[in-house]
């Protein structure tokens, strides 16, 4: 199943269209992109220890030298990375779709945007390491659908101290009508937010202590009791020009928690634009769904090495991160179908990411070594062969 996945996520051929389509500088001779993209899938899954080690032990499929290998990878261009991120979800789009659909908000989808920084590397200099402040190898912002558990998007940043808002501006310029997005305050900004509103599509974005200024606002509704508190809810308007007033119907959403959160809140206030029809209890239970990318965050961590402290250059770390982001894809569809293929007999079965890593890690190069390649199973365009 891994293999087939894989075959279908990622085909090298594929691969090198996307290379070749979205590369700037760069351009392949002996070395092909598809190849340093199947070393880096070694280390991440954790079948090597490292590059090196994984390129050491293609021996003579390894047409280039290390020094050659390290240089392409350290300048592998952030467009590619954005490219095979989003292609390989839409890859996957089929065979997700094969399965029972889950809709958290019927008629629209979900998408959770946030950051992630990679940690300071251990090939940066050795006083800095252990400091926070230290040169760090760059981040990411994210774009994660919890409903069908892909990561759809990614913007990676060579800049480890660029602001998110930077790359965030970018993601959005992919936003459509019928998607929900979801972030937490960092993102509450006049900018980002008019920029979903215009293209339009929804968010839910927790208010900042230095939001947007507003120009108006409704009186408070009365509370409504949800699972984890109250909720209320009041209008909101930015706008100057008297015809802006009459598009945006902004809400201010309050939630008071019966339990304080683990900095000490009671209370989470949040903006949004969806109708009206959508309750002030409704935006407040979708909300808690971004807390499942921080959850990806550390399975990408833990489970797959998205965080190679032997890659220091910020395009390397990059790469690392970003093909740990196309193998988790992988592992979250497999975890969905195996999921349903047990569902009459254990409906409530959820299974562990990493110990079906740890599953697929203990046998995979066993399979490859004994098994001739053309006995193994093969990725055609019938999406429920996965299934």
């Amino acid at each position: 199943m891994a293999r087939l996945a894989l075959d279908k996520a990622l085909p090298a051929q594929w691969i090198d269209e996307v290379f070749q389509e979205h590369r700037q500088r760069q351009y392949p001779r002996e070395l092909l992109f598809s190849t340093v993209v199947e070393l880096m899938t070694l280390v991440t899954l954790g079948l090597r220890p490292s590059l090196h080690a994984a390129a050491r032990k293609m021996d003579e499929r390894m047409p280039v030298s290390l020094a050659a290998l390290y240089a392409k990878v350290k300048r592998t261009e952030p467009a590619v990375l954005r490219a095979l991120v989003q292609g390989s979800a839409q890859r996957l789009a089929p065979v997700v779709a094969c399965l029972p659909e889950r809709q958290s908000l019927p008629g629209w989808q979900l998408r959770v945007f946030d950051g992630n920084h990679l940690p300071a590397s251990e090939k940066r200099l050795a006083p800095l390491r252990d400091f926070r402040g230290a040169a760090l190898p760059g981040h990411t912002v994210v774009v994660y659908d919890p409903d069908s558990a892909l990561v759809c998007d990614i913007v990676a940043c060579e800049d480890a101290y660029e602001s998110e808002r930077v790359a965030a501006a970018v993601l959005i310029e992919q936003a459509q009508p019928g998607q929900a997005w979801i972030g937490d305050r960092h993102f509450c900004t006049e900018a980002l937010l008019q920029g979903l509103h215009e293209r339009g599509a929804g968010f839910i974005v927790r208010e900042h202590a230095r939001h947007p200024k507003l120009m108006g606002q409704g009186p408070w509704s009365a509370y409504a009791a949800i699972e984890t508190g109250r909720v209320r809810q009041q209008h909101i308007d930015l706008a100057e020009p008297a015809q802006e007033q009459a598009q945006r119907l902004w809400r201010r959403i309050e939630i008071e928690l019966d339990t304080p959160t683990e900095a000490g809140e009671t209370s989470i206030v949040l903006w949004s634009n969806l109708p009206e029809d959508i309750d002030a209890a409704s935006i407040a239970r979708l909300y808690r769904k971004r807390w499942r990318i921080e959850g990806m965050f550390q399975r990408l961590e833990s489970v797959l090495h998205s965080e190679i402290k032997s890659l220091g250059h910020p395009r390397a770390a990059l790469l690392g991160f970003a093909v740990a982001v196309l193998a988790y894809n992988v592992l979250a569809l497999l975890k969905q179908v195996t999921e349903q293929a047990h569902r009459a007999s254990h409906p409530e079965l959820d299974v562990s990411t990493y110990h079906l890593t740890v599953e697929i890690t203990s046998g995979y190069e066993g399979m490859i070594r004994l098994v001739p390649p053309e006995h193994l199973p093969c990725a055609d365009d019938d999406p429920a062969r996965l299934m």
